[in-house]
């Protein structure tokens, strides 16, 4: 005959044993993975741009950052604040990371008589508004921004993509391709929850 008062003791030890949190080391966080405008092949004529096409990106923003050094994730929080100005030919984002003692400026203009979308960046360090815009569209309600340079003498094609847009929230993503597009390297994936 068994003695319960034994197996109760070794299944109250076995329950403690399930209820004690676990001392192993954190889960690495997941690595961000690219929309399908991201991966996908440019529309041959691209939708004109309008007024008010970044209109879903005014107010405040919480940021949840996932950034690519050296082949590692680093993970960090940041905020921003968006003004749709000039009737919705200007969009002015101040990014703030204090974590990083990083923030800038993120600037989107139509050229009304073109139609077409130019997405600029303007760091804080250096007050210097980058060269040229990437210049982009918004297909199948993703805004897919892309320019091509030579980088030792070959073709290096960059994207940033603007996907998952929601009244509450939506996403950044910026890539770099060496093969004409074939495959994707992204490098930093922002996805933003609206504060206000």
């Amino acid at each position: 005959m068994t003695d319960n008062s034994e197996r109760r003791r070794l299944l109250q030890a076995a329950a403690a044993l399930a209820l004690t949190p676990s001392r192993a080391a954190p889960a690495e966080p997941a690595e961000p993975q690219p929309g399908p405008a991201m991966t996908g092949a440019l529309p041959t004529t691209r939708t004109p741009g309008k007024p008010g096409d970044f209109d879903f990106l005014s107010g405040r923003w919480k940021i949840l950052n996932h950034r690519r050094r050296n082949g590692v994730w680093d993970v960090f929080e940041g905020e921003a604040t968006v003004h749709a100005i000039l009737a919705g030919v200007c969009s002015v984002e101040e990014l703030r990371i204090p974590a990083r003692q990083f923030g800038g400026m993120g600037l989107r203009l139509l050229d009304v008589k073109k139609a077409q979308w130019s997405d600029f960046w303007v760091n804080a360090a250096s007050g210097e508004l980058g060269a040229q815009g990437l210049p982009g569209s918004f297909e199948g309600g993703a805004g897919i921004f892309q320019e091509q340079s030579e980088e030792d003498g070959k073709t290096v094609i960059y994207r940033s993509v603007w996907d998952r847009i929601t009244p509450t929230s939506c996403r950044w993503q910026q890539a770099a391709s060496r093969d004409g597009g074939k495959t994707w390297v992204m490098d930093w994936s922002m996805d933003w929850t609206r504060v206000a």
